[in-house]
């Protein structure tokens, strides 16, 4: 993990040296980026660490007086069964809210479930409706900054009664301003001026409404799940999100457990790792493949999120450990 770590922060870092003032500014920001990346390779580590560690205790002859002393392939790999449910523990109670807090600090457009690539806001209240229509936000301490913005402003009857156009909108606890906008009346004539409006909308509901899941911490996912329930907004995402994390240890056990069925071998001497690690690095990615799948009819609502994390694990889970008693009692 830490090889894979140190190729993605090197390679990170020198993508973003020209978008950064310096060195310094480019090293927090590919360390950021690397957080986001942790739990997509994470379980492809797991796996290849435990190959590895096996491959090293055949080659040591060390497997072979093991198996010889009366311990069945489970008994032996249950230290790396527990390591692996360490290593998810620590990922999700530890590292996924480590990164939550850190990349929320610098909220863009990339961290919000967009339509149609734009950020489209709206408001009912008893005075009408404001909508607006935004190309990218960003974040800068408490309040949201919406750049190329546009806001309609209806009454209570869908009357349009001003149009605002401007660079740059600031939405705070106070509501959507801006100190150089160009706004149309209802008679169409177009006036240059700072505008104010105040709105129901503070920068955390729209960061609670609009935020992917990935952008929420473990630990605060059940109250966000319950409060957009209760608002009748759509969770599936959320969910998914949610059991993907809490059985995120599951997951690692899994791949722990294939890890060892691909190091399974009678060979003491000429023991062709590099075709059997090959091998499970295809079978890796097309894991990784079923489990996206997985995830997406979960999302989609064809399978019930927890049905969606929790079956590709047990099926994982199920072929390795076939494999492993097969492959002993042969």
């Amino acid at each position: 993990m830490l090889v894979v770590c140190g190729i993605i922060m090197a390679v990170t870092f020198v993508e973003r040296l020209p978008s950064n003032p310096d060195a310094t500014a480019a090293f927090i920001d590919a360390w950021l980026r690397l957080l986001e990346y942790v739990p997509m390779f994470l379980p492809m580590a797991v796996f290849m660490g435990t190959l590895l560690a096996y491959y090293n205790l055949t080659k040591s002859s060390e497997s072979i007086i093991i198996a010889s002393a009366g311990l069945s392939p489970f008994q032996m790999a249950r230290p790396s069964l527990i390591g692996a449910a360490l290593i998810g523990v620590i990922a999700t109670t530890v590292i996924n809210p480590y990164s939550v807090e850190q990349n929320s600090k610098k909220i863009t457009s990339d961290h919000l479930i967009l339509v149609d690539d734009e950020i489209w806001l709206r408001e009912s209240s008893d005075n009408g409706f404001i909508t607006m229509n935004a190309k990218s936000m960003h974040k800068s301490g408490n309040i949201l900054l919406f750049d190329d913005a546009t806001i309609y402003v209806q009454n209570t009857n869908f009357k349009l009664e001003q149009r605002v156009q401007a660079q740059t909108v600031t939405l705070s606890d106070a509501g959507f301003s801006t100190t150089k906008a160009t706004t149309w009346d209802t008679k169409g004539i177009p006036k240059t001026q700072s505008w104010h409006i105040k709105t129901l909308l503070t920068p955390q509901t729209v960061l609670d409404r609009y935020l992917q899941p990935d952008q929420i911490s473990f630990w605060d996912l059940p109250a966000f799940i319950q409060k957009m329930e209760n608002i009748g907004v759509s969770v599936r995402p959320h969910l998914v999100q949610f059991w993907t994390l809490l059985f995120l240890p599951l997951t690692m056990i899994a791949m722990a457990t294939l890890g060892v069925a691909f190091s399974q071998t009678r060979q003491r001497r000429n023991y062709s790792f590099g075709i059997k690690f090959g091998l499970g690095i295809l079978t890796c990615f097309a894991l990784y493949f079923m489990i996206n799948m997985f995830n997406a009819l979960g999302a989609t609502g064809v399978l019930p999120p927890l049905l969606a994390i929790v079956a590709p694990s047990l099926i994982i889970i199920a072929a390795a450990g076939i494999a492993i008693t097969t492959f002993d009692t042969i």
